[in-house]
């Protein structure tokens, strides 16, 4: 049973949407002041007390801009031969769930974490999967976000290990860094080296097969006590439609 709110701890997991060398893609904020919004109502900033009325903004950015929700029709039409289900069609219940974070800061940027190294973490957290866990991978990747480093820098999770979570019942997994799968510069490169397609996007790809959610762009996995022993909250916003949306993602831990 989740912790009553009067004994929760909150932790934000989330990193600030913002402008950013991490950014693959511009994000644009347009600024209506408070003295400017009393224009706009066809008043002026004299009318309101102390000469300001209410500010607005008007941002431009993609739907995998900061912390975000991918969701099955992202990686495909199809999830498991059905049509695959888009942000706003996301069960609220794959949202919210205990907290499961994998200790994979040994993997090398670049590489691909493995099932049995995903099982090895899940040995050192002391835990067994269970329907409904929340599996968040610690990288550390975090440490870059501000700079262009970690659009590149971090370890992504192998199609075998998505398998793994997913095949026992996990629907939602996240991740530290900047996506899920290894580097796109990596994949792409072993794609022209070798030729071979499955080296593309294994992770997301999965997903057509089995239906999931991806937690792309946390931050602050060092925070969290310990392995296990909280919940998390990951309600997207349901943009009607989309492969993904953003998400303010929430540690509740019971307080002592």
């Amino acid at each position: 049973m989740p912790p009553s709110v009067q004994t929760t701890r909150l932790i934000d997991l989330s990193v600030v949407t913002r402008s950013t060398p991490s950014e693959a893609t511009p994000v644009e904020i347009s600024l209506l002041d408070h003295r400017a919004g009393a224009t706009v109502l066809g008043l002026s900033p004299a009318d309101f007390p102390g000469g300001m009325a209410i500010s607005n903004e008007t941002v431009t950015l993609t739907t995998h801009t900061g912390t975000h929700m991918d969701a099955p029709l992202h990686y495909g039409p199809l999830s498991g031969g059905s049509p695959a289900k888009s942000i706003d069609q996301v069960p609220l219940d794959w949202c919210y769930g205990p907290g499961v974070r994998l200790d994979v800061r040994h993997v090398p940027p670049g590489e691909a974490i493995t099932a049995a190294q995903v099982e090895a973490a899940l040995d050192d957290a002391g835990h067994d999967l269970a329907p409904g866990d929340i599996v968040l991978l610690w990288t550390g990747a975090d440490r870059l976000w501000g700079s262009p480093d970690y659009l590149t820098t971090y370890p992504g999770l192998s199609g075998e290990g998505t398998a793994y979570l997913v095949e026992r019942g996990v629907k939602t997994i996240g991740i530290d860094a900047w996506g899920l799968d290894r580097p796109m510069a990596a994949m792409i490169e072993d794609y022209h080296r070798t030729g071979d397609s499955a080296v593309l996007w294994p992770s997301h790809l999965y997903g057509r097969e089995n239906e999931y959610l991806q937690l792309e762009k946390l931050a602050g996995l060092d925070g969290l006590p310990a392995a296990t022993g909280y919940m998390i909250a990951c309600f997207p916003v349901a943009v009607g439609g989309a492969g993904a949306g953003w998400t303010r993602v929430v540690a509740l831990v019971p307080g002592e």
